[in-house]
């Protein structure tokens, strides 16, 4: 079993007002900053070292929407969506950070593109 994330062992979920709980991650995310997407690879030892819940707790800290999931091959492939700079700070924690147990050997990178709305409502961890 996975240690909690810091973030996540030392803070209470926060209350939302009822009236915003329709709005969500994604329709905060929506003012005019322009969106990217990118996919990402990750290779090294990330899997076993509860990368995929560490990659979702750092996505929801930075503020980005998307996915992570464990591939057949030993690798770690998702998806990452939001605000340009998030977007970058996600892709250098996971090209240089990770979780405290895993080795990134690289990170590959792929259809980085400019998006007009999120495709996603938050970062979930796919099976």
């Amino acid at each position: 079993m996975c240690p909690l994330p810091l973030a996540a062992a030392a803070v209470a979920a926060p209350r939302v007002p009822l009236r915003l709980l329709g709005r969500g991650l994604a329709a905060a995310m929506s003012t005019a900053r322009p969106l990217t997407s990118v996919d990402y690879e990750v290779f090294g030892r990330v899997q076993g070292v509860c990368f995929r819940m560490y990659t979702e707790d750092e996505a929801k800290k930075i503020g980005v929407v998307g996915w992570v999931k464990n591939t057949s091959k030993g690798t770690v492939t998702g998806q990452v969506q939001g605000p340009e700079d998030k977007v970058n700070s996600m892709k250098s924690w996971l090209s240089k950070v990770g979780s405290p147990s895993s080795r990134i050997d690289r990170t590959n990178f792929s259809n980085e593109k400019t998006i007009s709305k999120l495709e996603y409502s938050n970062f979930s961890i796919r099976y």
